[in-house]
């Protein structure tokens, strides 16, 4: 199994950027789907971005044009670049992986905070 590690999260203010990236163990990366799903206080998990194997994005209406996910394969990673940023972009931000064939997100990291206050 994939162990999935989130780092980058902190304290930015609001407008900033953040880049948080999740490191895969093993190999093989690339016939993964790629997930950032976030959770805040007292609100369900949601996602925020996937990334495919051919590197098709999607982003949840609420970061579309703000977020960019990314990965590279060669180096287990996938990154996600956070620009003006919100306070309501405050949550736990987790990373996770779904295998073939259903590609469901089934694997999770620790999460990393992110909080977006002046």
């Amino acid at each position: 199994q994939v162990k999935l590690v989130e780092s980058g999260g902190g304290l930015v203010q609001p407008g900033g950027s953040l880049r948080l990236s999740c490191s895969a163990s093993g190999s093989g990366l690339g016939i993964y789907r790629m997930f950032w799903y976030r959770q805040a206080p007292g609100k369900e998990r949601e996602m925020v971005a996937v990334i495919t194997t051919s590197r098709s994005t999607a982003y949840a209406d609420s970061v579309r044009g703000r977020f960019t996910i990314s990965r590279d394969n060669d180096k287990n990673m996938v990154s996600l670049q956070m620009n003006n940023v919100k306070p309501e972009d405050t949550a736990v931000y987790y990373c996770a992986t779904g295998r073939p064939p259903n590609f469901s997100p089934e694997n999770w990291g620790q999460g990393t905070q992110v909080t977006v206050s002046s």
